[in-house]
């Protein structure tokens, strides 16, 4: 079987829940452990990760390489990149790096599998829907969080902003100011790259 299709088999098979909880930014969040132990759930293939340190411009960024061998010792890859911030509150050098290290790996990890940072139909609870009052609230919430992580902490906007979905995203944006929006342009260039 080509690794291909190995691939594509895994990525139909694989479900991965938000089962991490951040409670600072008030959403869940899948970390690249749970991606992990849910591949080992469903396939045989071996995953690689590595890191390597690169220079963009004056700044450093983690790419993260996701690779995975079949048993025919074929394979294919998917990169994440993330940027390492000047200072974190709380955090030494090496755990800015080592969070870093995680987020990037996290997202090669969805790229490769094709695991979507949006939210899905599957983790809904469908017996309660929100009312337009609660509905309101929380996308408040959600556009005040968007607006404090813009000047704040950039790791934490770009997971609050892909956390949120399409048409979250495009609420949220509409009632960005230009500078707030031209901020998170910038910041989420740089994640993409």
């Amino acid at each position: 079987m080509s690794i291909y299709k190995d691939l594509f088999e895994l990525q139909q098979k694989l479900i991965v829940a938000k089962s991490q909880r951040n409670n600072f930014g008030n959403y869940n969040y899948r970390s690249c452990e749970d991606i992990l132990e849910a591949v080992k759930k469903v396939s045989s293939v071996a995953i690689v990760l590595d890191d390597e340190l690169v220079q963009i411009g004056d700044r450093y960024y983690i790419k993260a390489t996701a690779t995975i061998y079949n048993d025919n010792g074929e394979s294919v890859y998917a990169t994440g990149f993330a940027r390492e911030s000047l200072t974190k509150k709380g955090m030494d050098d090496a755990q800015i790096t080592g969070s870093v290290s995680s987020y990037a790996r996290k997202y090669a990890l969805n790229a490769l599998f094709a695991i979507d940072d949006t939210k899905d139909a599957d983790t809904l609870d469908n017996r309660h829907e929100l009312s337009k009052t609660e509905s309101d609230k929380l996308h408040d919430k959600t556009l005040a969080e968007v607006i404090r992580l813009l000047s704040k902490d950039d790791i934490a906007f770009t997971e609050i902003w892909h956390e949120c979905d399409r048409p979250e995203q495009s609420a949220i944006w509409k009632k960005l100011n230009t500078k707030q929006k031209d901020i998170a342009k910038q910041l989420l260039a740089k994640v993409a790259d």
